[in-house]
């Protein structure tokens, strides 16, 4: 759907206004407010203290996991991707819902560590590790996704020195991708694992190291809403690992099939159907367990599970109007939630879901306004002409499907201000 509009008319008073999105039915609300984890949330602003502040919803994190549990075979694990929200009370909670947890770096190792998840339940991937990280994940005990034929190298000298054996899997770069995805991580030339055609000689080199080889990792795309895209993609991952261990005399303890469901955001986006997903994955499973008993898939998440649970909350601090458009001035923007402002891979800027949270039910009283943060750039707009309801200085701007790539993926530092609160309820 284009998101372009026609430029106002000449003397006309109220500008074009963005597509709807759909209604939002997670968040409950009573007298018109908004409730996250069963709170009001002019409430829960009092008791953060300060705007604006990202709250996440336990029941929801609780209520998803279990949604994709029933849909799916019951002998998949289910790992949580830390890097879409690495909150530390966030990620304690994932950790009583989830079979184990990816990292990105060693902050979020010792974030996953220190819920007591077994080590050798996390997995630790990424392009250009340092060698400090590779000598604490192997010290660890946690799994290290390869990325390259060096790293291999560093992985099994590290390892040597320290006295302990790596536990090691390799990332593949497939040679396709998952069409239709938001971010594109295999196929072609990319600077995440290793050429397909480039690993099973690998496989055969480390024979000789001094390594624990735990399996492969394929992981094709991410934030796909197609799931014939996504069933495409997963059977032609197992048929590619299957292929790659072909031959080595290797058992293949674990095979990482990666994620990539997607979240709708924007107008016309339909939720993912999952039931479709699961009933593919269970026939993938039992074929390859046919050939590969030993073999535990893995299934690895991180904005489908908590995308949805998560909001952001500003203060409308100035409503103000420039030449017929009314513009409601908030405490936060780009600096806490540069996804929303469109300047995160947006090619053309859409608005995530906005309300006014304490004014929910008013239905008459509404208006086209433009919701924009303090910072001096124009880049720092959180609702560009969208229809809401009537709002004044001291209202509550919510931003929902903020779970995930929000706070910790945003430039706080920039221009100086306060860096946004979080809250788990």
């Amino acid at each position: 759907m284009s998101d372009t509009l026609p430029l106002p008319l000449p003397g006309a008073t109220r500008p074009a206004t963005r597509p709807a999105h759909a209604a939002q039915t997670l968040f409950p609300v009573r007298d018109g407010c908004l409730q996250v984890g069963g709170i009001p949330l002019t409430r829960l602003a009092e008791r953060v203290g300060s705007t604006p502040f990202y709250a996440y919803d336990r029941s929801l994190l609780d209520a998803r996991v279990a949604r994709l549990r029933a849909a799916l075979p019951a002998a998949l694990r289910l790992h949580y991707a830390v890097k879409a929200n690495p909150m530390p009370a966030l990620v304690q909670h994932m950790a009583g819902l989830v079979d184990g947890f990816d990292v990105a770096s060693a902050g979020e190792m010792a974030v996953a560590l220190d819920t007591g998840v077994a080590p050798g339940e996390i997995s630790f991937a990424g392009p250009g590790k340092t060698d400090a990280e590779l000598r604490r994940a192997i010290a660890a005990g946690v799994c290290l996704h390869i990325e390259s034929e060096g790293e291999l190298a560093r992985a099994a000298a590290l390892g040597a020195a320290l006295g302990v054996r790596p536990l090691v899997a390799l990332r593949v770069n497939p040679d396709f991708e998952l069409k239709g995805s938001g971010m594109r991580m295999g196929g072609g030339a990319k600077p995440f694992g290793i050429d397909a055609e480039q690993v099973p000689a690998l496989l055969r080199a480390m024979a000789a190291m001094a390594v624990e080889f735990r399996g492969l990792h394929i992981f094709s795309g991410s934030q796909s809403l197609k799931a014939d895209a996504i069933i495409e993609a997963q059977a032609r991952t197992f048929d590619l690992a299957l292929s790659l261990v072909e031959g080595t005399g290797l058992a293949l303890p674990q095979l990482n099939i990666g994620g990539g469901f997607g979240i709708p955001y924007f107008p016309g986006e339909q939720a993912l159907a999952l039931d479709a997903i699961g009933a593919h994955l269970a026939a993938c499973c039992a074929r390859l367990h046919a050939q590969r008993p030993e073999t535990a898939v893995i299934l690895e998440l991180g904005r489908y599970l908590v995308g949805e649970a998560g909001v952001y909350v500003a203060r409308v601090t100035e409503r103000k109007q420039s030449r017929g458009q009314v513009f409601l001035v908030t405490d936060g923007g780009l600096h806490h939630h540069l996804a929303a402002s469109g300047n995160f891979g947006q090619v053309i800027r859409k608005n995530y879901p906005v309300a006014i949270g304490n004014r929910m039910d008013e239905t008459a009283a509404r208006e086209t306004v433009s919701v924009v943060g303090p910072l001096c750039t124009p880049l720092d707009v959180l609702a560009e002409r969208m229809e809401l309801a009537s709002a004044r200085a001291g209202d509550l701007v919510v931003v929902f499907q903020s779970g995930a790539y929000g706070r910790s993926a945003s430039p706080a530092a920039f221009l100086g201000h306060p860096a946004a609160a979080e809250v788990l309820v």
